[in-house]
């Protein structure tokens, strides 16, 4: 029990402000006070990266519209290959893709059979995964995640214009600000694209 106090007392402190209030917690760990922490900060700060983000309940998963994503990720057209988060959790992240004829890469990749280059299935995956990193850690405008390696990719089926790529990715490691995760990649239920991605958070002005 003094444990759990304790715990959460630290967490909180990572605040960086006094709060006052009467806190109840119920089977609570170390990600779950840093996601409240996140959330109580969020709510006191006018146009904070969560603006922008709904939630199913107190409890539920974070969701993302464009203009919460542009404020943790870095990317801009025509490279931001995310439009939307539907689930933020922890560890695990559910993001959708639209893909359009208007995608710059589909004059060239190909003329007249128009499919999505794989190495940018993976990007947009990895954009994904971005996310949630970036959600992991304080001061994100401050922050970049850069790739360090990709394992075991497999690209099952083409994805063309008019498909909606749903990603799911699961954090399996995070040490060090170094993390691996397991992606996946799907159009209509079916399975597209999986990989196991590294990547690393650095400084954006170091």
């Amino acid at each position: 029990m003094r444990h759990k106090i304790l715990d959460f007392l630290g967490d909180l402190y990572l605040l960086g402000r006094p709060a006052q209030g009467h806190f109840l917690s119920i089977k609570s760990g170390h990600a779950t006070n840093v996601r409240f922490v996140q959330r109580l900060a969020a709510a006191e700060e006018p146009g904070s990266l969560l603006k922008g983000s709904t939630s199913n309940g107190d409890s539920g998963p974070i969701q993302l519209d464009i203009n919460a994503i542009q404020r943790i990720m870095p990317h801009r057209y025509p490279f931001l290959l995310v439009d939307r988060i539907l689930s933020l959790e922890a560890s695990r992240v559910v993001g959708i893709k639209n893909v359009t004829i208007n995608e710059p890469y589909f004059d060239g990749h190909f003329p007249g059979h128009p499919i999505m280059p794989a190495v940018l299935i993976v990007e947009a995956m990895a954009q994904c995964g971005g996310v949630l990193l970036l959600n992991t850690v304080e001061r994100p405008k401050d922050k970049l995640v850069y790739f360090m390696g990709i394992n075991n990719a497999k690209f099952r089926k083409p994805v063309r214009p008019g498909d909606q790529l749903r990603f799911e990715l699961t954090l399996l490691r995070l040490k060090q600000r170094i993390c691996k995760m397991e992606g996946k990649a799907y159009v209509d239920g079916d399975l597209v694209a999986e990989a196991e991605l590294l990547s690393s958070i650095v400084e954006r002005n170091p």
